[in-house]
């Protein structure tokens, strides 16, 4: 389907792709420590992480030989990925955290504060939300010249 937000969905759309990759953005990198935090089989989990590695999204490596052992890290394709977890954080604290108000803050490394992580235009800056935007054929769309 030319279609970015249904390849994307392919990917990671399902249930337990993106809490997987959370996990691994948080820290929580290997195999033990990812299904008992998400309470997953270890056969679904072994299922995701499989196909997240073939599409590019994490990568192994050993953190011991003997018995052999790996951790699971971000690839620049996953992290890219995370963004837009940090999005979907950001509305899942707008319109579902509940009275007690959102589980996780973010902090910007660069300055130091809690912050909302919010889109903007990279052309002139200001900030942009999808009321804001017009969809208009790609150069990847069927039959666009």
């Amino acid at each position: 389907m030319p279609c970015s937000i249904a390849r994307t969905l392919e990917i990671a759309g399902e249930p337990w792709s993106p809490l997987i990759l959370r996990d691994v953005y948080v820290g929580i990198s290997r195999f033990d420590d990812i299904q008992r935090d998400l309470g997953i089989s270890r056969k679904v989990l072994t299922q995701r992480l499989a196909w997240l590695l073939d599409h590019g999204m994490l990568e192994r490596r050993p953190y011991s030989e003997r018995p052999p052992r790996f951790e699971y890290v971000l690839t620049d394709k996953g992290l890219a990925f995370c963004d837009v977890l940090i999005l979907v954080t950001r509305w899942g604290d707008e319109w579902a955290a509940g009275p007690e108000g959102p589980p996780v803050l973010h902090r910007h490394r660069a300055c130091g504060k809690v912050t909302h992580v919010h889109l903007s235009c990279d052309q002139c800056g200001e900030p942009v939300t999808a009321a804001d935007l017009d969809v208009e054929a790609g150069p990847g769309m069927p039959g666009a010249a």
